[in-house]
């Protein structure tokens, strides 16, 4: 995550308590400040840029961010609550947080984001006494009129929720909390799809494609400021411009960010297995920017599962998309998802999952077990397993999946990677990623050299392999970038 690189006030699901934070210490706040806060961010990177715009919009309206929430005015917990654990997770987040505050070392706790959509405000405070102001996701924007009522004592406007937009958000002066030299864009907003899975469509809306425009003006900004990576986000990236422009327009976009100066690596993520063009794919694959990584989360393979979760595509369209991006993307890196203990996953269904994963060889993999989400139609289907079932087939998959990474690293030894490098670890030791690696999911390549610079691009000689990730030296001082394999 990057506050192994930057020590930042944010945390995700792997952090077990608040870290400490390099930040501004209450000798540096200036005087005509309004108040000092600390920001815990939590959840996937769309949930991160809402955090960012955040911070701007705190930090123009004269608000200091600090880097410890014991002494800080208040805190913002902008958390998640996409699956139980990680409703769970916000939660305790948020107890430890209202801990200080009756220890009166922080006057107020604001909670945002999409755990309040999923539950509501009055259910959180009942849940959660003490919380001072709650922002919805959609009321991002007013996170500072919140903060100026919690210093007052007026309970007016301290809970603010607004109705999804018809129009994506603008994310620009968004104050950043990834290191500088790379960002996620967010090209659209909530999802369309009906998986009977998932709540998104209940916290985030339909899907808002942000105008293409937009999203040029926000990309040129991130590039001024030092952004050589544009990790690209949305609920459904596959299906950006059908809502605005009456058909999709990946493809364009594509196009007009690879113009931008500047931005050396595009990575694609979430995107859907639906709309996935050969003009697209074509793009992909005469591209100098645009990375051969594509983050694609399917779920399942059966068609039995792939029903019930009313996915809208099938096996054998699974099949042929794989292979066909296998056969036309050079070096291609694909990562994907699955879930395991849907309701109704019978045992063969099961191992039909086990036998493609270990056919198609996805280099990277991750697996949740089925989360029950109350609202969505799952809920209602027959044949709910066992915890402990759902926990077995997770555990047999990603012990099958270890393997086909640890063989995927081994094929890489030997090669001479480009790489990003991202952090120092000692004067000879720097931590950095390839393209097949994105940021905070995926693995790191370990760098021996001497005064390296993060942000930079750097050819390293991979020369072995340690669990999911990579060793390897530099092999020459000058910048490169673009080789591929």
């Amino acid at each position: 995550m990057t506050s192994s690189m930057n020590q930042l006030p944010i945390i995700d699901d792997k952090r077990q308590s608040i870290p400490a934070i390099l930040g501004i210490d209450g000798d540096a706040i200036p005087q005509a400040a309004k108040g000092t806060y600390c920001f815990v961010s939590l959840g996937c990177p769309k949930n991160l840029i809402d955090s960012e715009k955040m911070l701007g919009s705190l930090a123009l309206d004269g608000y200091v961010l600090v880097s410890e929430p014991a002494g800080a005015d208040f805190v913002v917990v902008n958390t998640c609550g996409f699956i139980e654990s990680s409703r769970q997770e916000s939660k305790a987040v948020i107890r430890e947080m209202l801990d200080l505050k009756r220890q009166h070392k922080t006057r107020g706790v604001i909670v945002a984001g999409c755990l309040p959509e999923r539950l509501g405000g009055p259910q959180l405070q009942e849940e959660l006494p003490g919380i001072d102001g709650i922002v919805g996701v959609f009321a991002r924007e007013e996170i500072t009129r919140v903060a100026d009522r919690l210093f007052g004592a007026s309970e007016e406007q301290r809970i603010i929720f607004r109705p999804a937009p018809v129009k994506a958000l603008d994310d620009s002066a968004r104050l950043r909390i990834t290191p500088r030299h790379f960002a996620y864009l967010k090209i659209s907003e909530g999802c369309d799809r009906t998986c009977t899975f998932c709540a998104i469509p209940k916290m985030r809306g339909k899907h808002a494609t942000k105008p293409i425009e937009m999203v040029i003006a926000e990309a040129r900004e991130l590039a001024a400021d030092g952004v050589r990576e544009l990790n690209i986000v949305a609920q459904d990236t596959t299906n950006y411009g059908m809502d605005l422009y009456g058909r999709v327009r990946l493809v364009e976009l594509l196009r007009e960010l690879e113009q931008v100066e500047g931005i050396d690596w595009i990575r694609l993520m979430y995107l859907y297995p639906i709309n996935f063009s050969d003009e697209l794919i074509d793009q992909i694959a005469g591209s100098s920017k645009i990375i051969p990584y594509l983050d694609m989360p399917l779920q399942h393979v059966s068609d039995g599962v792939l029903k019930r979760m009313q996915r809208r595509v099938n096996r054998k369209q699974t099949i042929e998309l794989v292979n066909k991006l296998r056969e036309r993307i050079p070096n291609v890196v694909l990562r994907t998802t699955f879930i395991t203990g849907f309701p109704g996953e019978t045992e063969a269904q099961f191992e039909e999952l086990c036998d493609f994963v270990e056919e198609t060889r996805f280099e990277r993999m991750g697996v949740f077990t089925y989360s029950l989400e109350p609202g969505t139609p799952a809920v209602k289907l027959d044949g709910h397993l066992p915890e402990a079932v759902k926990e077995a087939r997770r555990n047999r998959l990603m012990e099958l999946q270890q393997s086909i990474a640890f063989e995927f690293g081994d094929s890489l030894v030997g090669y001479e990677l480009d790489v990003l490098i991202d952090d120092r670890i000692d004067d000879e030791t720097w931590v950095g990623r390839s393209f097949a690696d994105a940021p905070e999911i995926d693995g790191a390549v370990y760098v021996k050299g001497t005064d390296l610079t993060p942000g930079t691009f750097l050819p390293v000689q991979i020369e072995g392999r340690q669990d999911y990730d990579l060793v390897g030296s530099v092999v020459a001082v000058e910048e490169s970038v673009g080789e591929r394999h």
